[in-house]
Formats: C-alpha cells, sequence, structure tokens
C-alpha cells in the first residue's frame, strides 16, 4: 500500500527538506505541494493524499485555519502540523481543529517517518517534547482540580503496572512520559529503536490505547509513571 502525501509549507528549501526524506520511504508518494494554506483543500479535492503535511506559520490561510476548513469539508483528512512552537496553547488548538498529528520543526527524520506512518494507520502522534509538555500541564489542572492542596505531589503513589507490563515496558513507559524521543529511550535503555519501537507497540496494545500520548494520560491517572 503507497501513502500519499501532500506537503504544504511556504518555504521552499524545509519543503524540499520534508519531500527528501520521505522519499526515502518505499511506501511513501508526496502527490503535490503547495506554499499557501488555501491550497489545501484544492490539492486534497484534485490528489486525495492519505496524509497532508501542514505548516502552522503561513501568509495569507495560516496552517490551523486551513486545516479547519479543510476539516469542515472533508471530514476524513488528515493533518499533521509542522511548527517552531511547543507552546500547549498552540498544540490543543491545533488538535481542536482537528489535526492527527503536531511536529516540532526540529524533529528529525525517524520521527516524521513514524508521524506520517501512525496518522496515515488512523492514529495519532505528537513531537515527544509537545508530549511532555501537554502532560506537564495535565499534571498542574490535575493539582488544582484537587484543590492545590499543599504536597498534593508527593502524595501521589507511583505503582509500577506490572499486572499489564513486563519491568522493561515499565521503564519505556517512564519514558515515554518524560518526553523522551525513540532514539532517547533506547539511549538511555542501551537497546535499539527497533526494540524499542516492539516495546511501545506492546504497551499500546496492552494498555488498549490508539497512541504514545493516550498510553502517557492513562498512566499518569493511574499513577503508573512520575511526572518530573
Amino acid at each position: 500500500m503507497t501513502t500519499k502525501i501532500v506537503i504544504i509549507d511556504d518555504h521552499q528549501l524545509f519543503r524540499e527538506g520534508v519531500k527528501r526524506i520521505l522519499d526515502f520511504e518505499r511506501s511513501f508518494d508526496v502527490v503535490a505541494e503547495g506554499d499557501d494554506g488555501a491550497e489545501a483543500i484544492s490539492l486534497v479535492e484534485d490528489y486525495n493524499p492519505d496524509v497532508v503535511i501542514m505548516d502552522i506559520n503561513m501568509p495569507n490561510v495560516n496552517g490551523v485555519e486551513a486545516t479547519r476548513q479543510l476539516i469542515e469539508k472533508h471530514p476524513d483528512s488528515k493533518v499533521i502540523i509542522l511548527s517552531i512552537h511547543d507552546d500547549e496553547n498552540y498544540v490543543t488548538h491545533a488538535l481542536k481543529t482537528g489535526a492527527s498529528g503536531y511536529l516540532l520543526k526540529e524533529m528529525d527524520a525517524d520521527a516524521l517517518v513514524e508521524a506520517v506512518k501512525v496518522v496515515a494507520d488512523g492514529g495519532s502522534y505528537l513531537h515527544p517534547k509537545v508530549t511532555h509538555n501537554l502532560v506537564n500541564e495535565y499534571r498542574r489542572l490535575s493539582a488544582v482540580g484537587a484543590g492545590s492542596s499543599s504536597g498534593y505531589s508527593s502524595q501521589i503513589e507511583i505503582r509500577r503496572p506490572l499486572h499489564l507490563l513486563t519491568r522493561r515496558e515499565c521503564e519505556v513507559l517512564q519514558l515515554l512520559a518524560d518526553g523522551k524521543s525513540n532514539r532517547g529511550i533506547g539511549e538511555a535503555l542501551y537497546i535499539s529503536e527497533k526494540t524499542v519501537k516492539n516495546h511501545v507497540s506492546n504497551i499500546l496494545q496492552k494498555m488498549n490505547v490508539n497512541d504514545r500520548t493516550q498510553a502517557v494520560v492513562v498512566a499518569i491517572k493511574n499513577g503508573w509513571v512520575e511526572v518530573r
């Protein structure tokens, strides 16, 4: 199966770099490119892509507004936002408009490829740094909701889910909560990225969640990880 991709970014050099990375994947086919969010709808209608990669900062129609318009007209569209902003306000706004993924432009090639595969398969993907920021915000709001009692964080009991995951999978889950990428997890545990991917897949399956972000949120709610 070939994954058809449309790239929309007003910086030609960056767009070409993204295309070059995607072209290395035999199952990917970049079918069209655009430099303005206003082109998104027409390109989707012309090429029917599986995934649209959309820059957030563009003249005329920015990526978030373009995503909103695109999802409104074509609800099944799958959009990955590219951004320089890791602030949770940007992320949540983009996700509310219907984006399935959010990547920072500091991403490496592996993250881009993984994001496209996950989103094309119906999942969602957030840059690890963004996940970490959202987790911290979730923790802050939880503390406020609990009455902002002093020592709240110290009262959280960390219980490893050994009834569900292996010890190694617990370690991987903790590093996911720390905002580590697959490469970062591999370096921390001295294992290969392929092994990390296998562990992450097993974790998602055992926890019955669709993506890494959901796994981290569920783990926090259950007290399975520390938010450091």
